[in-house]
């Protein structure tokens, strides 16, 4: 099945994940955002899909759209999955606050190119 999947279709799930992140942390600041552990692993299970879908973008793609940190958003998927219980969830505040909205706008792009 992974190899069914085409880059577009890749792509959409990053973006529909960005767009959930969005959605979980709307007019939310960090101490509900660390006080509501719903909120913080439906965030992590977005970023694992972020990651996972990351990982399955083409080398072709990834080269061709070298702006966006593929390896950095694979290796955080990774400490993410494995690294579950050292998770520091002030650094994926961090993620969410100033990297996804990052991401959003490069995905949005990317996405008109193709």
């Amino acid at each position: 099945m992974k190899g069914e999947l085409g880059d577009e279709a890749r792509l959409r799930h990053i973006y529909d994940a960005i767009l959930e992140i969005e959605t979980y942390t709307h007019d939310v600041d960090i101490d509900k955002f660390l006080g509501n552990s719903m909120m913080r692993f439906a965030c992590i299970k977005q970023i694992e899909i972020i990651g996972e879908a990351g990982n399955h973008v083409t080398k072709t793609t990834q080269l061709r759209f070298s702006e966006v940190e593929w390896r950095k958003i694979v290796g955080l998927r990774n400490i993410v999955i494995h690294e579950y219980f050292g998770i520091d969830f002030d650094v994926i505040w961090g993620i969410i606050l100033s990297d996804i909205p990052d991401l959003k706008v490069k995905i949005e792009h990317i996405l008109n190119q193709l």
